[in-house]
């Protein structure tokens, strides 16, 4: 799949280059509160995350489109972003550097990757999972127009709070 970049007003979603690693470590993969809510542990060397870039990039290019998400202004990289596309639905999921939060950029990055996600052609569906817990992210997703379609129980593992299967909410745009 080519790999597009998208531009809203303050960011510029683009593909991840294998330059990014450091600010990807510094800002925000090391991080244990980034990684609350998400599948993946928080980073202890630079070295996990060369390793994680090439495996978000080489998988990506299969089914999806993997984002970095910088500021506009001045390329700052604050987070991530990465859009599974499995016609006929695709499925996204973020994460925002902590000296990030709280200042729109979620929403923002969610809404463009929704009307991305929603032009693709044989997509008619558009979701993405968060976890009962996480209101942020909760709250990001339904500014960015999705609806809260259902609680999934015992759904996903999230490694940084436990070993058992936790509910999600799942959110839902459809043409």
């Amino acid at each position: 799949m080519p790999l597009n970049s998208l531009t809203t007003r303050r960011l510029v979603l683009r593909p991840p280059r294998r330059e990014d690693a450091v600010a990807i470590y510094d800002g925000y993969a090391r991080d244990p509160e980034v990684a609350r809510y998400v599948c993946w542990t928080p980073h202890h060397s630079i070295d996990e995350t060369h390793q994680f870039l090439e495996h978000f990039c080489s998988h990506s290019a299969e089914d999806g489109y993997p984002w970095v998400i910088t500021l506009a202004a001045d390329g700052t990289l604050i987070g991530a972003m990465h859009l599974r596309v499995t016609p006929p639905r695709a499925e996204f999921g973020f994460n925002i550097a902590r000296e990030y939060w709280s200042q729109g950029y979620g929403t923002e990055a969610a809404t463009a990757v929704v009307e991305f996600g929603l032009s693709l052609p044989g997509i008619v569906r558009l979701q993405a999972c968060c976890h009962v817990d996480n209101r942020a992210s909760a709250r990001a997703l339904e500014k960015a127009g999705m609806e809260r379609e259902a609680r999934l129980r015992q759904y996903m593992t999230f490694p940084n709070l436990s070993d058992d299967a936790q509910d999600v909410f799942l959110y839902v745009k459809t043409t």
